[in-house]
C-alpha cells in the first residue's frame, strides 16, 4: 500500500469560516496531506492587504517557519522589518508578535508551526 499523499495547491479549498479574512486566502496544506507532526498552512495575501492580523503564539508556545514561495512581502517581528522576498526562510519564536505587509504584487507564504517538546494537536 502506498502511503504518499499529493496535492496541489489549488486542489484544497481555502478557509472560509468564522476568522477569514478579506485579502488573504488560506489553506491547510497539513491537514489536506493528512500531516500530524506540524502545523503548515499556505498564505496567499493580495497587494495592499492590511488584514493580516498582528499576533503571538505566546499562550500555545508554537514557534513557526515562514518561507515566501512567491512575490514578496515585509516582515514585521519584535519591532523590526524584514524585507522577505521568494526564497526567504523566517523563524519566529512564539512569543514575538508578528505581521505580514504583501508587496506590491502580492505573496504567497508556507506557514509551519509547532510547539518545541510537545506532541502537536491538529485543529478541528
Amino acid at each position: 500500500m502506498n502511503e504518499v499523499t499529493v496535492q496541489r495547491i489549488e486542489d484544497v479549498e481555502p478557509y472560509s469560516g468564522p476568522g477569514a479574512r478579506e485579502g488573504i486566502e488560506f489553506r491547510s496544506m497539513a491537514r489536506a496531506l493528512g500531516v500530524t507532526a506540524w502545523g503548515m498552512g499556505l498564505l496567499k495575501l493580495v497587494p495592499g492587504c492590511t488584514t493580516y492580523p498582528e499576533h503571538d503564539h505566546a499562550k500555545d508556545g508554537q514557534e513557526e517557519v515562514y518561507v515566501v514561495l512567491e512575490g514578496s512581502a515585509t516582515l514585521r517581528a519584535d519591532g523590526a522589518e524584514w524585507k522577505m522576498e521568494r526564497g526567504h526562510f523566517a523563524r519566529v519564536p512564539p512569543g514575538v508578535r508578528r505581521n505580514w505587509k504583501p508587496g506590491d504584487k502580492g505573496v504567497t507564504i508556507l506557514a509551519i508551526g509547532a510547539t518545541p517538546g510537545k506532541a502537536y494537536e491538529p485543529r478541528r
